[in-house]
């Protein structure tokens, strides 16, 4: 196919996909969010999980967002070094995310600081925003689509401590970061966390934590201890779905780390809600696609 048409069908791809994905939670996620519903025994919480999955039922047979927060579309991308296409990528999902709010339709939420004007097509300032990963001798593109929702960016935050404050210093900051503002974020949470060196690799290792697939673990044997050990904490904490008392302040805590300095540790927290629209789609250089957090789903 030529340029232009590649161009048109990857954009038209992606204003469908970024369309479908407001629409319906992932496998896994969806999975999860009912694990947590069948651990709730209060009358409100009950009342509160079949809302949710009431209103999910709705928003897919309206052909509805299932969240009146759409967001922010930021875009996880693994590009192959050998991917034919890779010039097209950031112009086309501009364009993908102008076209999609209309068509999906998707609520208009961006405005860009100092002229404080909201843009109506959710694309301004570096937005939709892009984070690139290289992934050498692969011919693929794989994209991971999500909606960073206000009430989820909330709770957000990173700092640097000094190696003397030790692992003490992850759990604090952690259960700060939910029990302040987690309520806000529209609990349960997924709670991605980051180690790092300083604070801003911190904070978008914890942005890639949320995003890894529900079910999966550290790599290190402590990192995955370390994790669980959070998650059971937290969810004695009692905040519950909706900050309403319950069972299930979080469905998982993620942690992903990098090595750190010497002289620091350095911690980011973000969280995501129930509603987590992570989807991924994977392109090969014909342009065919698969997507993976969606089985059976077509578009």
């Amino acid at each position: 196919m030529t340029h232009e048409d590649a161009k048109q069908r990857f954009t038209d791809i992606m204003e469908k996909f970024i369309g479908m994905s407001s629409k319906r939670l992932p496998d896994d996620v969806y999975a999860k969010l009912k694990e947590c519903g069948e651990k709730e025994d209060s009358d409100i919480q009950k009342v509160i999980y079949n809302a949710y999955f009431e209103n999910l039922d709705m928003a897919g047979k309206l052909s509805r967002p299932c969240c009146q927060d759409t967001g922010l579309l930021h875009f996880y991308i693994k590009m192959g070094t050998g991917f034919a296409y890779q010039g097209m990528v950031a112009d086309c999902l501009r364009e993908a995310t102008h076209n999609a709010t209309y068509s999906a339709p998707l609520r208009q939420n961006t405005v860009n600081y100092f002229e404080e004007r909201n843009t109506n097509d959710n694309t301004g300032e570096r937005m939709p925003w892009i984070n690139w990963d290289i992934v050498p001798d692969n011919d693929d593109l794989e994209i991971i689509t999500y909606f960073a929702g206000g009430g989820c960016c909330l709770p957000g935050r990173s700092q640097v401590f000094k190696p003397s404050d030790g692992y003490a210093a992850i759990i604090r900051y952690v259960f700060d970061a939910v029990s302040d503002l987690g309520i806000n974020a529209c609990p349960p949470l997924i709670v991605g966390v980051g180690l790092g060196h300083n604070a801003e690799n911190a904070a978008l290792l914890s942005k890639k934590a949320y995003l890894r697939p529900l079910g999966t673990s550290h790599p290190h044997p402590k990192g995955a201890q370390l994790e669980q050990d959070l998650l059971e904490g937290l969810n004695k904490l009692g905040i519950g779905a909706q900050g309403l008392r319950g069972n299930c302040a979080a469905m998982e805590v993620h942690i992903e780390s990098s090595a750190r300095h010497t002289a620091t540790i350095a911690i980011g927290v973000n969280v995501a809600c129930y509603a987590h629209r992570r989807g991924v789609i994977r392109f090969h250089n014909d342009l065919s696609y698969e997507m993976p957090t969606y089985k059976g789903v077509t578009l």
